[in-house]
């Protein structure tokens, strides 16, 4: 078992250090986002993009982004969910880069966390199916021929019901692999050797952020695509 920094916090031992991680981002997270939300300023200021780099800069980047692909992904009613998506995108991926902080384990190793994650986006794309559709959005779950209509319930129920467990797994075990990697070669050698594998795992934290959210995407335009296409 390997020293985590989170264990100086009375009552966190080994058990509980995923928890803490996940509590100690999400509180740094706030605290950026309260910050960059001061940044923007107010009147005509608050909508110029900055020039410069920045926390609000990046905020803007990372906004800017997600909500042009969800356009692209969804149609264009999906900048709408621009927020959305660019704060699982951001949250996921400031959990994932606390595992390359040398003594410090990421929430998203963790299957408890990572599941938790699939539940709520697949809560959200389904809330925003019967929001957008009504009771016509339960049609995605019959087929397009009536006498399917029960096999096609089955197949559709299973299908949505393994989602947020291929969602946590996915994300679960990537970050354990990459963690371990990052954590042998540490051991061997603290600094040079490891820099590529910095790097690696920087990349990794990244892509498995951006995968899980459009993913989480590809859901929501599934959920209403009835309703604008």
């Amino acid at each position: 078992m390997h020293f985590n920094w989170t264990q100086l916090i009375p009552g966190v031992g080994h058990h509980y250090t995923h928890v803490a991680t996940l509590f100690i981002v999400s509180i740094i997270l706030v605290l950026i986002g309260v910050y960059a939300k001061a940044s923007l300023g107010t009147g005509e200021v608050a909508v110029i993009p900055t020039n410069k780099f920045s926390v609000r800069g990046i905020f803007e980047f990372f906004t800017e982004y997600i909500g042009g692909l969800a356009e692209q992904v969804i149609g264009h009613h999906g900048r709408a969910f621009a927020p959305y998506f660019a704060a699982i995108f951001t949250y996921i991926l400031f959990n994932n880069l606390v595992g390359i902080i040398p003594g410090m384990t990421p929430a998203t190793e963790n299957f408890n966390t990572t599941f938790a994650f699939g539940v709520f986006s697949f809560l959200a794309y389904n809330i925003v199916g019967l929001k957008n559709g009504g009771l016509g959005y339960l049609k995605h779950f019959l087929g397009p021929v009536i006498w399917l209509a029960p096999l096609m319930l089955l197949i559709e129920l299973i299908s949505h019901i393994i989602r947020p467990l291929t969602l946590g797994l996915r994300l679960a075990n990537v970050m354990t692999g990459d963690h371990t990697v990052l954590s042998v070669f540490l051991d061997l050698f603290p600094v040079g050797p490891a820099i590529p594998f910095y790097l690696m795992g920087l990349l990794v934290c990244t892509i498995q952020a951006f995968v899980f959210t459009l993913l989480s995407m590809v859901y929501v335009a599934l959920a209403t695509a009835d309703d604008h296409h």
